[in-house]
């Protein structure tokens, strides 16, 4: 295993959320911002080609092994947006969680199916040119609710609604969610093939 990864993102909670995942497995995430590595553009229509973007440039930038996570939500009703636009749905300018959910909440309004799924694609790349990047995918099911509930979690995870549980995602313990979302599920494949390769 690799004792420090650098974490292709600037955001708070993926590196809070990493961080506690990979504890576990004594391996230190730094975030790319210690690198003073650029926002990499994310052009691309699906998670793996925006992930593996993001792994390639961060790690060139820091000179580590990287892991890039790209996730969303994506909902049935919607042909799967908001998708691979999650942070942006509502527009580039605002990146707002209030906006986006809003949006979604807008849109799902005369829709009868509110069934939705949380997407995660993780990246590794051992260096910037690494031939065989490794990657690993989750997917977390559940219902989207109009009404917000709950404090944790971040994003869209107040109106996503959890059947088993009673309870939105942002209503889970960070110890609950870390065994079981998108990013949980897909941290687990991505260990089991490293330590295969």
């Amino acid at each position: 295993m690799f004792p420090k990864i650098v974490l292709a993102s600037n955001n708070a909670g993926k590196l809070k959320e990493f961080s506690a995942l990979f504890a576990a497995q004594h391996i230190e995430i730094l975030p790319q911002s210690a690198f003073n590595t650029p926002e990499c553009p994310e052009p691309f229509h699906t998670f793996v080609e925006n992930a593996l973007a993001k792994a390639r440039h961060a790690s060139q930038h820091s000179g580590l092994p990287a892991l890039a996570d790209d996730s969303g939500i994506c909902v049935n009703a919607l042909g799967g947006a908001p998708g691979v636009l999650s942070a942006r749905f509502a527009g580039d300018n605002t990146k707002s969680d209030a906006a986006n959910n809003a949006k979604v909440s807008a849109e799902l309004a005369n829709q009868s199916d509110k069934s939705c799924y949380y997407v995660c694609v993780l990246v590794f790349v051992r260096h910037a040119n690494d031939p065989q990047p490794i990657i690993a995918e989750g997917i977390w099911r559940g219902q989207w609710q109009t009404q917000a509930a709950g404090k944790n979690g971040f994003g869209y995870d107040p109106h996503f609604y959890l059947p088993d549980f009673a309870c939105t995602a942002a209503e889970l313990s960070a110890e609950q969610k870390n065994a079981i979302s998108h990013r949980a599920l897909a941290l687990q494949e991505l260990f089991s093939k490293i330590q295969a390769a």
